[in-house]
């Protein structure tokens, strides 16, 4: 079973990691291409780019000028653990243990605008790009275009490391169009969370988002290997909807 989600904007490189156990991204080639581009970019192009503020203009700008390799352990920290936010804060592994982490290296996989895919023990250093980010130059229009099938192929490489034919669709949408579905070799199973407001179901983005790094860490605790397990999923009050799921989309509410 490999699950995929989504990077966040927040980031924490203060804290020091859980582990001492690294890995190098696959696609740090490529990010340097990117980087190359990114740093032609004065912090109104990136205002623009990603439409964000001048404060986080100038912070990327900064970023992007100091992004260099070799990356280390002194330079870079592990993408699992760097990243934060509401999945991240759903996920909270910062207390895995060093056998969940292993785990998770196999069985986890984290889409990104800068790095492609990443384990969760690659080195990476802080950035902010989104996927949906239409970043041009001669070659390419947008990132989606950039990434091409190399995303694809990564995780096709990660599904038959892994041992089955099952893929955990725990990404936003923004994140899995990046991933051609007709080429993936995998069975695709997407969790959807909803709570309940207003009298009716509905997917209510913050809570939606922390269910998802929920369930990847209900997964990866309990190294679970059929689909039916998932089923099984009730923290902090969500319940499986048999009537409301499909084979391939198992809905889960709450309240």
């Amino acid at each position: 079973m490999l699950i995929i989600i989504s990077p966040a904007k927040t980031l924490d490189f203060e804290q020091k990691a859980n582990t001492s156990h690294i890995s190098d991204c696959d696609l740090l080639p490529q990010a340097a291409k990117l980087i190359k581009v990114l740093k032609k970019c004065n912090s109104e192009d990136l205002m623009k780019l990603m439409g964000i503020s001048n404060k986080l203009g100038h912070l990327n700008q900064e970023r992007f000028a100091s992004w260099s390799r070799p990356f280390n352990i002194e330079n870079a920290k592990q993408a699992l653990l760097a990243f934060k936010g509401d999945v991240y804060t759903g996920l909270y592994a910062e207390t895995f243990s060093e056998k969940e982490l292993q785990y998770s290296q196999t069985h986890l996989r984290i889409l990104s605008g800068l790095y492609g895919v990443l384990r969760p023990l690659d080195l990476i250093q802080p950035y902010r790009l989104e996927m949906g980010t239409k970043l041009r130059t001669d070659t390419f229009t947008s990132l989606y275009d950039f990434w091409g099938d190399k995303l694809t192929n990564k995780i096709n490489l990660a599904l038959k490391a892994q041992g089955d034919k099952i893929l955990i669709n725990l990404a936003s949408n923004e994140y899995f169009k990046a991933l051609n579905k007709k080429k993936l070799k995998g069975n695709i199973i997407t969790p959807v969370f909803k709570d309940f407001s207003n009298g009716e179901y509905k997917i209510i983005s913050f809570f939606a988002k922390k269910a998802r790094g929920l369930m990847s860490r209900f997964i990866l605790q309990n190294e679970l290997k059929k689909p039916e397990e998932l089923k099984h999923f009730d923290a902090e009050g969500y319940f499986f909807s048999e009537a409301e799921s499909s084979t391939n989309q198992l809905i889960f509410l709450r309240g």
